[in-house]
């Protein structure tokens, strides 16, 4: 008998459409995207490493960034994933806003520059300059 393993970890989060999710991780953002035996997505990262996506009844989009795409240019990003019709998050926060392009831009102990985007089930996702 095995215990607890770490080998073959993955995430996983809740859609409210997996046919939109689908479209926008594999077609949108160009992951690599396939259907399971059960009807889940598995997004397939780059690097390794993989994400399940499942539909859920009475999805609510997660309250937290679910995925982040570390980039060298994040302005670079933005624009490039404008013109694929992803519009980022603009946020007032007098601490922490965004410019008129969604983007945060970090400072000593506040983070690296920041942009925030939803998917189709208003799940928040990021790209930020890689560090």
């Amino acid at each position: 008998m095995t215990g607890f393993q770490t080998t073959h970890a993955f995430s996983g989060f809740s859609v409210d459409d997996i046919d939109a999710a689908r479209t926008f991780y594999g077609d949108t953002l160009g992951l690599e995207v396939s259907t399971n035996a059960m009807g889940f997505l598995d997004i397939r990262l780059p690097q390794g490493g993989s994400v399940l996506v499942y539909a859920k009844p009475n999805h609510t989009p997660a309250s937290f960034t679910i995925l982040n795409f570390p980039v060298e240019d994040v302005e670079a990003a933005v624009d490039d994933l404008n013109a694929r019709g992803v519009v980022t998050k603009i946020y007032t926060d007098p601490d922490f806003g965004t410019d008129e392009k969604g983007i945060a831009h970090g400072a000593p102990g506040r983070g690296p520059d920041i942009a925030w985007f939803t998917d189709p089930a208003g799940n928040v996702l990021s790209v930020l300059a890689a560090v």
